[in-house]
């Protein structure tokens, strides 16, 4: 470990071209990397791609970093290991983004570095608009256009080994209700569960209810929800297919 006064005397050889420097001061914060490559798993890119990426944020962070700052390194290099990310899952979006609003997130990703050196914090963006001299609906437009879409099958929540989708929080919307099963020959194979798995069903998949509102409904947690309605489609095929 080095001392504030030792990291920044490495950092201003790392800066002016002491590569012996540089190499140490970067294998010695790689742990910054992992643990925020560790954020962007399961979205269809492999761990040693992201990782790859993360350290470029990473070198570029000890390239940029002002020993002024009244930051540690550390809280300086996470945003910007996270912006470089961010910016390879936009550019390999399959979903196309005009270039004036991708110009206008780079600037966006930009402000948001140099706010966060001169705030020691996450810029809000109200903060980020003023710095921009641009309106706030403008900025937050820009940031999503570019978001990396998102699967159905994404895990938001997971314990005990139950594991909670992005599908599990929707609900339909629009009038239909199709579901997966054939709706009345559901409803005779229903009379057979107990009350609660019926219920939770019912919910489900006839009233297009989401596990977080039928666990507010009925009193019990998200997980303990989707457990049951996981025991209870199984007891249901195993049923139609007896039938």
């Amino acid at each position: 470990m080095l001392s504030d006064e030792e990291f920044k005397k490495m950092l201003k050889a790392a800066q002016s071209g002491d590569e012996a420097a540089k190499a140490f001061i970067l294998e010695n914060n790689l742990n910054l990397v992992r643990s925020v490559v560790h954020r962007f798993m399961n979205r269809g890119y492999e761990w040693d791609d992201l990782f790859q990426v993360g350290a470029i944020g990473l070198i570029k962070a000890v390239d940029r970093f002002d020993t002024k700052y009244s930051v540690k390194f550390s809280t300086y290099a996470v945003p910007m290991i996270i912006g470089e990310i961010r910016r390879f899952m936009r550019d390999d979006n399959p979903v196309k983004v005009s270039r004036p609003v991708k110009e206008t997130a780079y600037r966006v990703h930009r402000a948001q570095e140099k706010l966060q050196g001169i705030l020691g914090r996450e810029p809000s963006i109200s903060e980020v608009a003023h710095e921009m001299t641009l309106p706030p609906e403008e900025i937050v437009a820009a940031l999503e256009a570019i978001q990396p879409p998102a699967s159905i099958y994404d895990q938001v929540f997971h314990d005990d080994g139950d594991a909670i989708h992005l599908l599990d929080q929707l609900s339909c919307t629009d009038g239909q209700d199709g579901t997966y099963f054939d709706k009345l020959a559901l409803r005779e194979v229903l009379l057979r569960l107990p009350s609660r798995e019926r219920m939770i069903i019912q919910l489900r998949f006839f009233e297009d209810k989401t596990q977080a509102e039928i666990a507010d409904k009925i009193g019990i947690s998200q997980v303990q929800v989707s457990r049951i309605e996981k025991q209870a489609l199984k007891i249901v095929r195993e049923y139609l297919q007896t039938s």
